[in-house]
């Protein structure tokens, strides 16, 4: 059988590259990669690849499969990244949406997609090695372990760059954009593999968050999605809204009320379920603020600047669909907590 699959080690967002006397024992710098977070199981005989919400993901990837079962030289579990390049030799960039579109019930497409777009698999972490379990090991002695066992592996398997040098992680946060990377990751040397913990630093782009699609309302034309309202789990297991995202085309908007509609809540009778939304101060109370009711089955990724209380401060933008991510998984701990600053200092 596979080894047990742990849920994966996250982080914590910081606004900057941590120097390296951040923590104790130091941190050792990596490019973050923007695709599937994964973890590979391979125990000789049978390959399973676990996502971060703990869905499969080995069935979409049948080429990685295979890869994994020809390729490990012994049995292991591997924590990493799938993604799909695009592009020609010399110019290839990391393509979300041709990754995106690799989560498909229909076995035939995923086939074909496998050859049309095939994925690649970044190895970044080494959790068990044969009968040895490296969680309880500091991310020193796992990286090296790492190395050892897949540094000679040829493609679709890699393992990631890592340095100790903060200015060039600060080098690469500005140049691997350009790849189609999204950030740095900072991981403290003497620190054990720590399942849902969140004890490494992402250091990205633009502030972004994983948020459940909760319902919506529909465009004052009376017709398509006018705006999308979501939500944030708290540490209850509450769903809160926390805004809405806006500003689609008009085409987008017409789309966007067929792609939801598995997702609309109804009664017996088949009647869409409505609730009442909050208005703002300076709405009419004329202005209908009701939203279509959606199950909170799917999330996606927006971008904002800042959050006030337990909203977002302004209207947030839609950057893509999380077909990887559980629902459950959205929570306010992802978020970045800005530092206080004396607005006196600011006025001087």
């Amino acid at each position: 059988m596979p080894y047990d699959i742990p849920a994966p080690m996250l982080a914590k967002s910081v606004p900057e590259v941590p120097a390296q006397d951040k923590v104790a024992g130091g941190l050792s710098y990596e490019p973050k990669w923007d695709g599937f977070r994964a973890l590979v199981s391979w125990d000789g005989t049978d390959v399973e690849i676990g996502s971060r919400g703990a869905k499969p993901l080995t069935r979409y990837f049948p080429e990685l499969v295979e890869a994994f079962a020809r390729l490990l030289p012994e049995p292991c579990l591997i924590d990493g990244e799938v993604v799909v390049p695009k592009g020609d030799p010399g110019a290839q960039r990391l393509d979300w949406e041709s990754l995106s579109q690799r989560i498909h019930p229909a076995a035939s497409r995923v086939a074909m997609l496998s050859e049309k777009t095939p994925a690649m698999f970044i190895a970044f972490d080494l959790l068990a090695r044969g009968e040895r379990d490296l969680q309880s090991e500091p991310f020193s002695v796992r990286r090296a372990e790492l190395v050892d066992l897949l540094g000679g592996l040829p493609h679709p398997v890699h393992v990631t760059r890592t340095t100790d040098d903060a200015d060039l992680a600060r080098r690469w946060l500005a140049e691997f954009e350009g790849a189609g990377l999204d950030g740095v990751v900072a991981k403290p040397l003497a620190q054990p593999y720590s399942p849902n913990k969140r004890t490494m630093f992402k250091i990205k782009h633009a502030r972004t968050a994983d948020v459940v699609a909760m319902g919506y309302r529909v465009h004052k034309s009376g017709q398509g999605v006018g705006s999308l309202l979501v939500g944030l789990y708290s540490d209850d297991g509450t769903l809160y809204p926390v805004g809405g995202v806006a500003a689609w085309s008009d085409k987008r908007r017409l789309e966007l009320v067929d792609e939801l509609d598995p997702l609309v809540e109804r009664d017996a009778s088949g009647e869409v379920l409505r609730a009442e939304g909050e208005k703002s101060r300076f709405q009419s109370a004329r202005v209908d603020s009701s939203f279509v009711r959606l199950r909170p089955e799917r999330v996606l990724e927006v971008r904002y600047d800042q959050l006030e209380g337990w909203r977002f401060r302004h209207t947030v933008q839609f950057e893509r669909w999380r077909p990887d991510r559980d629902p459950e998984s959205c929570t306010y701990e992802q978020l970045e907590t800005v530092s206080a600053y004396d607005l006196g200092d600011v006025l001087d």
